[in-house]
């Protein structure tokens, strides 16, 4: 029964590329490398993490699979490609020699077309993940899970994984229209979703369990238990609680659960997804 994290990055940190990480946000405005996870997830009874593109370029995957050649408990890599290259199938089948390359991603919420996952370039890219066995990882916001679902209903055999729940308004405490659209994305039974980033998406310095019920209600009724994994998303975390608060809240949330379900979101469904 392996309990992973599902989703956490490794950085060293560069100002000018890491310009997402704000002045606001200073406790990781510092390198996070295997040393600094190990520890923490040993504490938690964690067995294993899956390691998470944070920038994007070949030069990240490069340096996660670089780190996950020298650390066993570093189980799989997200990295990053151009899906939209012309050459996208190639540079895959290069990937594909690389058993702890599981899957890739893109920053899409940062993208200014909110529908550039529906450009016929990407597509052509997702189209190619799956030939080469790969999962995809949806980083998006809220305005985009419409795109999503329709992508996902046009590869109906790829596997993604949404990323974050797609970053409610927590801090506000608006359920919808996220509810509605995150409900029309689960419908597509090949999407999984991970609990992470709830914390980032809250009041960093007032938050409570409580802010986050509702939210994490909705996800587990969509998906079902069975398409939900657990992901601390370390070390950006560390901006609004840290990585024992994370892991005590969701603790206290699947206890409700069978305790298959509750092997399932602590790392069986990971395994599965990610052939781990």
């Amino acid at each position: 029964m392996p309990r992973i994290d599902a989703h956490q990055h490794f950085w060293h940190f560069d100002a000018r590329r890491d310009a997402w990480i704000t002045p606001d946000m200073a406790a990781i405005q510092r390198d996070f490398l295997p040393s600094d996870l190990e520890p923490l997830l040993h504490r938690h009874g964690l067995d294993g993490c899956v390691a998470v593109q944070a920038s994007q370029s070949t030069g990240e995957t490069e340096f996660l699979l670089e780190l996950a050649a020298r650390h066993d408990f570093i189980r799989g890599v997200v990295g990053w490609v151009d899906l939209q290259a012309e050459n996208v199938s190639e540079q895959l089948a290069h990937y594909a020699q690389f058993d702890k390359l599981k899957g890739f991603r893109h920053i899409l919420q940062g993208e200014t077309d909110r529908a550039l996952m529906l450009r016929p370039e990407f597509r052509r890219g997702i189209a190619a993940l799956y030939q080469h066995g790969f999962t995809y990882d949806l980083l998006i916001q809220p305005d985009q899970l419409g795109y999503a679902a329709e992508l996902a209903d046009v590869f109906s055999t790829q596997p993604f994984v949404l990323d974050h729940l797609a970053k409610p308004l927590i801090k506000a405490g608006e359920l919808e229209p996220w509810r509605r659209e995150l409900q029309a994305l689960a419908a597509q039974e090949n999407v999984l979703c991970k609990v992470s980033g709830l914390v980032t998406e809250a009041d960093w310095q007032h938050w409570t369990p409580q802010d986050f019920q509702p939210y994490l209600d909705v996800v587990f009724d969509a998906f079902g238990p069975a398409r939900v994994l657990f992901g601390s998303d370390w070390p950006v975390c560390n901006v609004a609680g840290g990585y024992g608060r994370v892991v005590e809240l969701l603790q206290d949330y699947v206890a409700r659960f069978s305790v298959e379900d509750q092997a399932g979101f602590w790392g069986e469904t990971a395994a599965r997804v990610y052939h781990l």
